[in-house]
């Protein structure tokens, strides 16, 4: 999802003015994959808080003027409160962030962050599923923008007003959200920055004095950080684990970590589970009395590769073999070596925000005791459903995060482009080729793999009731029936494949727009680079009561709570 990150500096750490400004500018660009629908940053030095925000990307924001004019305003404020004796000497701090939109549109700078409400200004990362139910239950607080942070900051803000202490402040606001949140903050009335999380979203570094702490999303980004700026004063990068945060005192820069209370973590989520009746739809009117259908299965005769015997039975039912998992034991044999021993993260989960990969995380998490960082690439098409349902289930679990996302109003542009093309001269075949953009996630699959060193990646997809001919089947191509995975069909069918999109290209020119570069990249990321990922249900049966049961389990539990 979105990127967050900052740093506090000691006066003595100041003089290099252009490696500050080049530190943070590189913040932006390391965060950049993590959001590029907006970015904003904040600085509070002493007495003033400095705030600008933009709909861009992040690499045009560190090109404009008002961002430099207040790099600028900011430092140089800053260096003049240094001179006078009669003020506390606080630390230069400064938050940013890079955002993927999830609620309220980015063209509304009020939606985009950094957030400022009458004493905290914050950043978020996540999604908090249970806003709506929120707002009704704390009707005191004004609801101004559609951006679900303003709801997180006021909550913590009424709380701290509450109890007069930040750490039960924090810790109360995250008992009451439903999803995932990773936050820095300034307060107004306190020189403290804060750092909390319940997804381990969230990582520092800081040299030995305490004088230099930078923060990001990602281990990975630090990493950058540090070696593109020859840090070498900055030890060890630390992970500030899930239900956990940091309060660091802008006056001596001293680090507290604290709990959220991580050995209840059931109790850190408290969403209202409401049971919505589905509207029943009468299909009946809308059948093809002439459509041919197998009297077994009920597929039609338009189905790829479709026909019947005698006894009106199709292919597909006369030709079924069960699919033969490889078992759980085989599964546990292949893990051994990547399991962790020490707690670190051991594997890399694809999240969709479908029940697949939902409950297939809750599975390596849960059953196999694995440490693993969900991953999803968010390229435009992903539905806020999925985005509540994958925050939901990392703040359940409290997994890390990650998210990529690139170019998005790019990204749709490319699927209209080929949408258009396809009205001009129509071609079943062809519709998959609207899908082109999303399959950059075996691309970051392999990229994120390489950035946190975790070698071992999951995919929780194409179990054993999984059959779609279709998405090759009206190009005349027929799918794997090795191992269900589209990357492993054959080579002379991706021969083939390329063979057909050729000649529609050459039939209907309009497909030759500015979206083919991204299409024959997808082409390259899925059949022809290495697949060497675990596919979760190839070892383990897709087992449907089992699944449904795990799941409203959990939603069981959740109610409990709520009802205390």
């Amino acid at each position: 999802m979105c990127g967050i990150f900052g740093l506090v500096l000691r006066d003595d750490l100041l003089n290099d003015k252009k490696q500050i400004f080049n530190i943070l500018n590189n913040l932006f660009l390391y965060s950049e994959d993590r959001g590029r629908e907006a970015a904003g940053i904040a600085y509070q030095n002493g007495s003033y808080l400095h705030l600008y925000k933009k709909a861009c990307t992040p690499r045009n924001f560190i090109k404009d003027k008002a961002y430099l004019e207040l790099f600028e305003t900011s430092y140089n404020l800053y260096q003049e409160n240094l001179k006078n004796i009669s003020n506390p000497k606080i630390s230069f701090s400064v938050i940013g962030h890079t955002r993927l939109a999830t609620n309220g549109f980015q063209s509304d700078d009020g939606n985009n962050q950094p957030i400022s409400i009458d004493n905290i200004t914050g950043i978020h990362n996540g999604i908090i599923t249970n806003e709506e139910e929120l707002w009704k239950r704390n009707n005191d607080l004004e609801k101004i923008k559609d951006v679900d942070t303003e709801l997180l900051l006021k909550l913590l803000d009424k709380k701290l007003n509450k109890s007069k202490c930040l750490k039960s402040a924090v810790s109360d606001t995250f008992h009451e959200i439903e999803g995932s949140a990773s936050i820095a903050a300034f307060f107004n009335k306190s020189n403290n920055i804060l750092l909390a999380t319940n997804t381990g979203a969230l990582f520092y570094a800081s040299n030995l004095e305490k004088s230099l702490i930078i923060f990001a999303s990602e281990r990975y980004i630090l990493k950058k950080i540090i070696n593109s700026k020859k840090l070498d004063c900055l030890i060890e990068i630390h992970q500030l684990k899930p239900f956990n945060g940091i309060s660091i005192n802008l006056e001596n820069n001293n680090l507290e970590i604290f709990s959220l209370d991580p050995q209840n973590q059931d109790k850190l989520n408290n969403y209202q589970i409401r049971q919505k009746k589905l509207k029943t739809i009468n299909i009946s009117k809308f059948k093809n009395k002439e459509l041919r259908r197998c009297k077994k299965c009920i597929l039609p005769e338009t189905y790829p590769f479709m026909d019947f015997d005698g006894n009106g039975i199709c292919r597909y039912c006369r030709d079924h073999k069960p699919f033969k998992i490889k078992g759980e034991k085989e599964l546990l044999k292949v893990l051994e070596k990547y399991k962790s021993k020490d707690g670190n993260p051991d594997c890399i989960v694809a999240l969709s925000g479908g029940r697949d990969s939902c409950y297939g995380l809750h599975y390596i998490k849960k059953k196999l005791g694995m440490n693993p960082i969900a991953f999803t690439y968010d390229w435009g098409l992903v539905t806020d459903l999925a985005r509540r349902n994958a925050a939901r289930v990392c703040g359940k679990l409290g997994v890390e995060h990650i998210t990529r996302t690139p170019d998005i109003a790019l990204k749709r542009k490319y699927v209209r482009k080929n949408v258009e093309a396809w009205l001009n001269k129509p071609e079943l075949g062809m519709v998959p080729l609207f899908m082109a953009g999303d399959k950059a996630f075996y691309h970051y699959a392999r990229k994120i793999r390489k950035e946190t060193g975790v070698k071992l990646v999951f995919f929780c997809a194409r179990n054993n009731l999984e059959n779609v001919p279709y998405k090759f089947g009206f190009s005349g191509v027929r799918e794997s029936e090795k191992d269900n995975t589209l990357s492993r069909i054959k080579v002379k069918n991706k021969i083939q494949l390329i063979s057909y999109y050729l000649k529609n290209f050459l039939k209907n020119p309009k497909y030759l727009n500015i979206s083919i570069w991204d299409t024959i990249s997808a082409f390259w990321h899925t059949f022809v680079e290495k697949d060497d990922f675990i596919y979760l249900y190839h070892y383990l049966d897709w087992k449907e009561d089992i699944i449904v049961k795990t799941i409203k389990d959990i939603n069981k539990k959740l109610e409990k709570e709520l009802n205390k």
